[in-house]
């Protein structure tokens, strides 16, 4: 018998269409006055516009933050912590990517508790309350609507650090998947590769638990159902709310468990190179299967999930990323000891269910560069 300590999801509104129900979400947390933090490219696709115009026609006060950045770094939380402070909200509504969730909630852990997001690395260091949070993903890939922290990353070094804290968890998740029909093909490709990464890795971590274990291996079966049509444009709106929903749930199982040494690789690649996170975990994880398959229980896992796709679980997952047909990387090898030395205290990686080593990591970025 294992002891765990499962945290609860946020109240999610699913289905086409639910976009419209955002002000009574609003009205029932007490909202009156709200921030909505978003970007650019979900304001030119006319999401905000008709957002912003439901919430006003309800008698609601919204002022727009829009200069949220991919990867964004603390001193962009700070950016948007000073815009917020002029509009006093009492409410923030996280509107887009995994970006804009994250810049909201780390706008809310600086709103009332001050301070930069580094004091926040780790779990449970927000003291003061924390504002109502309403996330409303566009992409279906993070699952940050269903987590409760923040993924920044630290100014000049690009170290991504994860903060933490119950108060953060959005208390309602809108999911709307004609949202996520305005992606851009690549970026519905690489985040559809992300929340495939999170399902798998979540499955098998150490942290696993029974709670945990439901969410991943249900958003495994709506993700890989909805996978393929997803990365080849022939996806169709109920593949675009499987897909959705899958990512959520995959958030979910992260919220309660934790991830593996393949988004400890991929980090660095990030930071270093610039390689897009979805693109940067795929090229890891077939290896990092390929090396966890040697623990008698994930394999016994990758065992389940081959028999319900009814093929081999890596010969799956490496025609899935193939058919994504991402660019190749021209990383130079002599730098395979950076990223090594960058990837080792990632703290996914302490989650793996295989323990991994320095020696391992080399061996694993050799093996991903060689084909990248």
């Amino acid at each position: 018998m294992t002891s765990f300590d499962a945290r609860p999801s946020p109240r999610i509104l699913f289905g086409p269409g639910r976009l419209s129900e955002l002000p009574d979400a609003v009205k029932s947390l007490g909202g009156t006055n709200i921030l909505l933090v978003t970007d650019t490219g979900i304001v030119a696709a006319g999401h905000i516009r008709h957002a912003t115009g439901l919430l006003r026609d309800a008698g609601l006060q919204v002022t727009t933050y829009q200069d949220t950045h991919v990867n964004p770094a603390e001193s962009d939380i700070e950016a948007c912590r000073a815009f917020a402070a002029d509009v006093a909200p009492d409410l923030i509504i996280g509107f887009g990517g995994g970006s804009s969730m994250d810049t909201a909630k780390g706008c809310n852990f600086l709103l009332n508790n001050g301070g930069r997001m580094s004091d926040y690395h780790g779990y449970g260091h927000a003291e003061k309350p924390l504002l109502p949070f309403i996330a409303v993903p566009t992409t279906a890939g993070t699952g940050s609507e269903c987590q409760s922290f923040a993924v920044v990353s630290r100014d000049g070094s690009h170290e991504k650090i994860a903060c933490g804290d119950p108060k953060a968890l959005a208390k309602i998740a809108l999911l709307d998947p004609e949202l996520t029909l305005s992606q851009p093909q690549k970026v519905a490709t690489l985040t559809a590769l992300d929340a495939l990464s999170h399902a798998l890795e979540t499955a098998v971590c150490t942290k696993r638990n029974p709670i945990s274990q439901a969410y991943s291996r249900q958003a495994f079966r709506l993700i890989s159902s909805s996978i393929e049509a997803v990365i080849t444009n022939t996806a169709r709106i109920n593949n675009r709310a499987d897909m959705l929903l899958g990512a959520a749930m995959a958030g979910s199982a992260i919220e309660n468990s934790m991830l593996g040494a393949a988004h400890a690789l991929a980090n660095p690649l990030t930071a270093f190179f610039d390689v897009p996170h979805g693109h940067a975990v795929a090229l890891t994880l077939p290896h990092v299967i390929r090396f966890n398959a040697e623990d008698p229980e994930s394999a016994a896992t990758y065992d389940d999930f081959s028999r319900y796709l009814g093929e081999p679980l890596i010969d799956w997952l490496e025609s899935i990323i193939a058919s994504a047909k991402l660019p190749h990387l021209n990383i130079d090898p002599t730098r395979i000891p950076e990223l090594t030395a960058a990837a080792l205290p990632q703290w996914t990686g302490k989650f793996n269910p295989r323990p991994i080593t320095k020696s391992d990591i080399t061996a694993l970025y050799q093996a991903a560069l060689t084909v990248a």
